[in-house]
C-alpha cells in the first residue's frame, strides 16, 4: 500500500478554510458539518496508517505535515477565538491518534492539544481532554494516545479559577480509568511518559492546594487519594526492578505528607479511611470504585519508604518509623488494623515480589516485636475486627503457597502464625475453621489442621491440671473456657474426611489433608482416652461408630481401590504413610469401641 491521495495538504487547507468560514458567518449546521469532514479527514489518515503501509517513512512524513499545517493555522494572529473555540471541542482527540505514529508525530499533536489549553476556556478543556480519554477509538487504546491527553489535562488543572475541587472530582475517575487499564498491562518504555503525566497531574494538583492555602480540606482529601492510586497503580507495573522507582514513590510519598498523612495514619489505615468519608459522604459508592487501590496505596508508600535509603527529615523519616512500629507492637487494635493494610500487599497478583518479601519482613518485626503487657485492656468487642483479619490472613496464605523462594514462604508462615496467635483463643478457632472450609489446596489445608493440632497440644496440660482436681463443678469451668478442645474440633476432620459435597475425598489429590486430618484425629482419641476426658465428645459411642462407619470405612475402601489400580507401585509408595495412620486410627476406634457402653 502507498499513501493515499487524500492525504494532501490542499485538501487540509481547504477543510480549516471551510470551518474558518462557516464559523465566521454564524452557520453553526454548516460549521459542524465542516468540522466533520475535517475530522473524518484526520481520521481517514490516522487510520490509514495504523493499518499498516509499504512506505511507513512517506505516510509518517504526511502524518507529521499534517499535524504542523494544523498548528501553524491555529496560532495564526487572524485566527478568530470563536474558531479556535469550535475546533478545541473536536481537534484534541483526533490529533492524540497521531502520537502513536512516531516521536515527532507525538510532539506536535501535544503541541496542538497544548495550545488550545491556553488559548481556550479551563473549564470546557476538562470536559474536552476527559471525553476523549473516556471514548479512545479502536486500535489507539494506548498510551501514546493518552499521554499527550494527560499532560494537558495536568495544564488545565492549574489553570482552574473557580470551584476547582468539582472540576477535579469529575476528571479524576476518568484518569484513574486510563492509567489502570494500561498499566494493567505493562510497556515499559511506553508507559514511562504516561507516569510521568499522572505524576505531573499531582503536581497540578499540589499547586492548586498551594493557591487556595489550606481551605479546600476536601481537595486536600482529593489529592491524597488519587496520590495513593497511583502509587498502587505504578507499582503494579514497576516488574522486578524495584530500586530504580524509588525515586519515583519518594516523590509520591512527598506529596502525601504535604496532605497531612502520617506514617502511622497511613499504615492502620485511620487518615485514608478519613479521606474516603470526607470525599463520598457515605452516598457516593459507584464514584468511589475509582480510588479502590487507596488502602492498598497506604501500605506500598510506607513498604517503599520503608524500603528506601533515603535520610528524610519528615514525619516518615526514620526515628518516627521506629516510634510508629514499638507503638504498633503495644497497641493490639491499631497491630491489627496495620495487619489489615498490609493485607492488601499480599493478595495482589501484581505487585512485585520485593515488595512483598518486605510486607512480610515489616509485619514480622512487628508481630515478633509484641508487648502484651502493654496492650491496652480496652472493652471492646473484637469480633468486629475478625473479618479483616480472616481475609489477612488468607492473603498471607497467598504467599505461603505462591512465593517461589523457600526462605520467603517459611517466613510467612511464621508471620501467619504471629498473628493468628494475637487473636484472642476464643476466636481463633473460628477463624482456623474458616480458612479450612475457604480454602481448595490439600497442602494448605493440611497446613491449618496441624495448626489446630498445635493449638489443642498447647491447651490441653492446662485444662488436665484442672480436671484433676476431683471437683465435678471444677471440671465445668476448667470446661467452659476451652476453645478448641470443645465438640467443634472433629468438623476440621470431617470437612476433609467426609467432604459436604458427598463421598470420601479425592486421592491422591487430597492425600497431604487426608493425611493430616487423621492425625488430629488420633492425636485427639489418644488424648481424650489416656486423659480420661472426653471434652471433644470424641469417646461417646456414637460419635465412634459414625466414625468408624462414615469416615474411615469408605476411605480404606478408597485406598484399597487405588491401590489396586496402582500398576507401576508410584501411588502405593505415596500413599503408604496415609495407609499406615488410616488402619492406626481404625484400630483405636474399635480398641474404644470394646470399652464404652
Amino acid at each position: 500500500m502507498s499513501a493515499p491521495e487524500n492525504i494532501d495538504s490542499l485538501r487540509l487547507q481547504q477543510a480549516l478554510a471551510s470551518c474558518s468560514q462557516s464559523i465566521a458567518n454564524g452557520d453553526f449546521k454548516q460549521s459542524q458539518e465542516s468540522i466533520s469532514e475535517l475530522v473524518h479527514f484526520l481520521d481517514s489518515v490516522s487510520d490509514f496508517i495504523s493499518s499498516g503501509t509499504n512506505d511507513e517513512e512517506g505516510a509518517e512524513n504526511s502524518a507529521f505535515e499534517v499535524l504542523s499545517e494544523i498548528y501553524h493555522y491555529l496560532i495564526s494572529p487572524s485566527l478568530d477565538q470563536a474558531i479556535t473555540d469550535a475546533l478545541a471541542f473536536e481537534l484534541p482527540k483526533a490529533v492524540a491518534k497521531f502520537a502513536c505514529v512516531s516521536t515527532r508525530c507525538f510532539e506536535n499533536a501535544e503541541r496542538i492539544i497544548n495550545h488550545f489549553v491556553e488559548v481556550c476556556s479551563p473549564r470546557d478543556m476538562v470536559s474536552i481532554l476527559c471525553e476523549a480519554m473516556t471514548s479512545p477509538s479502536d486500535g489507539f487504546n494506548n498510551s501514546f494516545y493518552f499521554t499527550p491527553l494527560l499532560g494537558a489535562l495536568a495544564k488545565v488543572f492549574e489553570s482552574l479559577k473557580r470551584r476547582p475541587f468539582e472540576q477535579v472530582k469529575a476528571a479524576l475517575p476518568v484518569v484513574l480509568k486510563v492509567l489502570e487499564a494500561i498499566l494493567s498491562d505493562p510497556e515499559e518504555d511506553e508507559d514511562m511518559d504516561l507516569i510521568n503525566k499522572a505524576i505531573l497531574i499531582a503536581h497540578s494538583l499540589n499547586t492548586i492546594c498551594i493557591k487556595l492555602d489550606h481551605k479546600d480540606e476536601k481537595l486536600f482529601a482529593l489529592f491524597g487519594l488519587y496520590v495513593l492510586q497511583i502509587t498502587a497503580l505504578i507499582s503494579n507495573s514497576v516488574g522486578s526492578e524495584t530500586s530504580r522507582w524509588s525515586p519515583i514513590m519518594l516523590q509520591l510519598s512527598h506529596f502525601l505528607h504535604y496532605c497531612g498523612f502520617t506514617y502511622l495514619g497511613l499504615i492502620t489505615g485511620h487518615e485514608v479511611g478519613m479521606a474516603v468519608d470526607l470525599i463520598s459522604q457515605g452516598d457516593e459508592d459507584d464514584y468511589m470504585r475509582c480510588f479502590s487501590y487507596v488502602k492498598c496505596g497506604a501500605a506500598i508508600t510506607v513498604l517503599w519508604r520503608d524500603l528506601s535509603n533515603e535520610a528524610s527529615k519528615e514525619d516518615l523519616d526514620a526515628a518516627v518509623k521506629v516510634k510508629v512500629k514499638v507503638k504498633l507492637c503495644s497497641n493490639r487494635i491499631e497491630r491489627w488494623e496495620a495487619v489489615g493494610i498490609l493485607k492488601h500487599v499480599y493478595a495482589s497478583s501484581n505487585l512485585p515480589w520485593a515488595l512483598k518479601r518486605h510486607a512480610i519482613d515489616f509485619l514480622f518485626c512487628i508481630m515478633e516485636a509484641i508487648d502484651s503487657h502493654k496492650d491496652p485492656d480496652e472493652p471492646l468487642d473484637y469480633s468486629v475486627y475478625m473479618p479483616s483479619l480472616y481475609a489477612a490472613l488468607q492473603a498471607i496464605q497467598k504467599v505461603i503457597v505462591y512465593a517461589s523462594d523457600p526462605l520467603l514462604r517459611k517466613k510467612a508462615f511464621d508471620t501467619f502464625k504471629m498473628v493468628l496467635a494475637d487473636i484472642p483463643a476464643s476466636l481463633r478457632f473460628d477463624i482456623l475453621m474458616a480458612l479450612i472450609k475457604n480454602s481448595d489446596l490439600s497442602s494448605m489445608i493440611a497446613i491449618l489442621l496441624g495448626c489446630v493440632k498445635e493449638e489443642m497440644y498447647k491447651e490441653y496440660p492446662k485444662k488436665v491440671s484442672g480436671q484433676n482436681r476431683d471437683a465435678k463443678e471444677e471440671n465445668k469451668v476448667v470446661q467452659s473456657t476451652l476453645s478448641f478442645w470443645t465438640v467443634s474440633v472433629l468438623d476440621c476432620v470431617e470437612f476433609v474426611l467426609k467432604p459436604p459435597k458427598g463421598g470420601p475425598p479425592s486421592l491422591p489429590e487430597f492425600t497431604d489433608a487426608v493425611l493430616s486430618a487423621l492425625n488430629l484425629y488420633r492425636f485427639i482419641l489418644i488424648t481424650e482416652s489416656s486423659g480420661k476426658t472426653n471434652y471433644t465428645e470424641v469417646l461417646l459411642k456414637s460419635k465412634l461408630q459414625k466414625v468408624y462407619r462414615e469416615w474411615l470405612e469408605p476411605l480404606r475402601s478408597l485406598v484399597s481401590g487405588v491401590n489396586a489400580g496402582d500398576n507401576d507401585g508410584q501411588l502405593a509408595i505415596a500413599l503408604n504413610p496415609l495407609e499406615f495412620v488410616l488402619y492406626r486410627c481404625i484400630e483405636l476406634v474399635e480398641e474404644n469401641l470394646k470399652h464404652t457402653t
